[in-house]
């Protein structure tokens, strides 16, 4: 069996909550839930589209710890706390996945 490779944004999330960032197995890579935080700044922007750029940055920065990258996606799943938010961030979507088209 391939070894399990644990990958660490670096956030202080992480080893308080006891979580990887992303787990590398095998051909797999899985990345945990990501949230709009701005871990340089250690806060979290007021506008959803801060959150959504800030959200796919740190995706990217991850998977740049592997051998993956964001054109590897399959799936995504995309949580807003309400509906009038959607197209403020529909625009980040199409800057990040416009291409890529994943399953949602």
């Amino acid at each position: 069996m391939d070894k399990k490779q644990l990958i660490s944004a670096g956030s202080i999330f992480e080893d308080c909550f006891a979580y990887s960032r992303a787990v590398v197995q095998g051909d797999w890579c899985f990345v945990s839930g990501v949230t709009g935080y701005d871990y340089p700044n250690m806060s979290i922007p007021a506008g959803i589209y801060d959150q959504g750029v800030n959200c796919f940055e740190t995706i990217i920065s991850t998977l740049a710890q592997t051998d993956f990258a964001l054109t590897d996606t399959v799936r995504v799943q995309y949580t807003l706390i309400r509906r009038d938010l959607v197209d403020d961030l529909a625009p980040v979507l199409q800057k990040y996945l416009s291409q890529i088209k994943p399953a949602t």
